[in-house]
């Protein structure tokens, strides 16, 4: 997964559009490949930008690239452009977007806008690197991910207590914190659920 290119980007309802601030991570092409690469990545960015209407998100995949869109519209109009390769997933590219442009909006004056060689917004160096994984972008992605490894440590532990040669059955027999009836139960249902072991 990766992200190799993220812009802001003026996208006027009328006439052209501009980009006001971008970073790239072109590492993964050669040093001959890097400039054009550069540039078609640039050219992609306002095209889309320019042809999403105001208010929408979506994604354009152009041979291994795909570009995720969000035109924020507005009194701003403001547009933003990760491009990713094909593995990148959608939910934390449009979770980046928002951030993106409300940090954009929020640091840089719309006055500036006129005169992009003059903006200064080097946020958007940290985005480009903090970002290249997705869990960093998506708190529910981050959080599934926190739950897949604590599923895979309880399994472990679960594991390691049956590998001491302790049996469950041994435990439920010698506790003295489970009731009778308690105790009745974990036999009846063992005893059922063996009638249905496969051999």
């Amino acid at each position: 997964m990766k992200i190799f290119s993220i812009s802001v980007i003026l996208a006027p309802t009328q006439g052209s559009s501009t980009t006001l601030a971008s970073a790239s991570d072109l590492s993964s092409f050669s040093f001959y490949q890097k400039g054009s690469v550069g540039e078609f990545m640039s050219f992609f960015s306002k095209t889309v930008a320019e042809r999403t209407p105001a208010g929408q998100r979506q994604s354009v995949q152009e041979n291994d690239y795909t570009a995720h869109v969000y035109n924020r519209g507005g009194p701003e109009q403001l547009a933003g452009v990760i491009i990713t390769d094909g593995e990148y997933p959608v939910r934390p590219v449009f979770s980046l977007l928002t951030k993106l442009l409300d940090d954009f909006a929020n640091k840089v004056p719309q006055s500036s806008f006129s005169n992009p060689s003059a903006i200064s917004f080097p946020e958007i160096n940290t985005y480009i690197t903090k970002y290249q994984d997705p869990s960093q972008a998506d708190t529910i992605m981050r959080v599934q991910q926190e739950l897949d490894e604590t599923k895979i440590v309880l399994h472990k532990t679960i594991e390691s207590v049956l590998q001491r040669g302790e049996k469950l059955d041994n435990l439920v027999d010698r506790s003295n914190q489970l009731s009778a009836q308690s105790k009745m139960f974990y036999k009846t249902a063992k005893k059922q659920n063996s009638c249905c072991v496969i051999m």
